[in-house]
């Protein structure tokens, strides 16, 4: 029985001889890399996306089924971004993902838009607004005060909308079905730094660079308060992951492909030991 006959019977991959070498090299490769994520979809949404992408490439037909697709394509990601995020998102492939719980304790770098005035229940613009305070008082020179009390080693309040458990459910989803969620704890969480790049109330940029645990939603919304008034995230972007830019290594959809993926793969320490940086997408070959 020739091969394209074999394949033809498992009904799963293509007969032709290049997916199926597509798919050999897919499943041999272990190391880290970053996508891009755009606005909108979650961060799972966007991981399924590009497993699809990657396996259609690769000559896979199979059914919609994830526990099918896990065994074609080991894939996770580094740290949840939320849907009206966007930016980098780190992926593990392989061997790979065994490295991503460093991408969840390391160091993140996010540019924050935030609006003054108004709170949302969900802390960004996402959500419904609750509670609209006067913010014409503020100026520039406040807010940098406030912000120095948010920088080095703090305690914050994680969001009720947020990607934390309780029994085995996000509370974002316990909230969105009716449940009485309460707030977690304040928790310890570290902030490298923090600049306000531009005031223009009521609207605000910031730069942060943090460590895992962060959330800049809460940030804001803590900043509101300190300022006697109220406040929440309009736009937020993932600039950096660990070594990982926006500007230099992120895939974007239309590089989701094998050849792109291994270009700009860092491997596993175990396959490889050399410790410069990613290689940027562009450079893929």
């Amino acid at each position: 029985m020739n091969i394209s006959q074999k394949t033809s019977m498992a009904g799963n991959v293509s007969g032709a001889a290049g997916p199926i070498s597509s798919l050999s090299k897919l499943q041999s490769l272990n190391g880290l890399f970053a996508i891009y994520k755009k606005q909108g979809p979650t961060s799972a949404d966007v991981l399924n996306k590009f497993k699809d992408t990657l396996l259609r490439e690769a000559g896979v037909q199979y059914p919609n089924s994830r526990k099918r697709k896990k065994q074609y394509l080991k894939l996770g990601h580094g740290g949840t971004l939320d849907s009206a995020a966007s930016g980098v998102l780190v992926v593990g492939i392989g061997n790979g993902t065994k490295m991503l719980s460093t991408m969840l304790t390391g160091s993140k770098k996010y540019m924050a838009v935030g609006e003054l005035g108004k709170a949302t229940d969900t802390l960004d613009a996402t959500g419904t607004v609750i509670m609209e305070k006067v913010f014409e008082h503020i100026t520039r020179l406040d807010m940098e005060e406030k912000l120095k009390a948010f920088t080095g080693d703090i305690m914050q309040v994680p969001p009720l909308f947020s990607a934390l458990k309780k029994d085995g459910q996000r509370l974002s989803v316990l909230l969105k079905k009716g449940h009485q969620v309460e707030a977690k704890p304040a928790r310890p969480v570290t902030v490298h730094s923090l600049t306000l790049q531009e005031f223009k109330p009521p609207l605000f940029t910031l730069d942060i660079e943090c460590g895992g645990g962060f959330y800049v939603r809460s940030l804001v919304d803590d900043l509101g308060k300190a300022l006697s008034s109220c406040a929440h995230v309009k736009e937020l972007v993932r600039t950096k992951q660990g070594q990982f830019t926006l500007q230099d290594h992120v895939l974007h959809e239309e590089q989701w492909t094998l050849q792109s993926v291994v270009g700009a793969l860092q491997p596993c320490p175990e396959e490889d030991q050399r410790t410069d940086s990613p290689r940027s997408p562009q450079n893929a070959t």
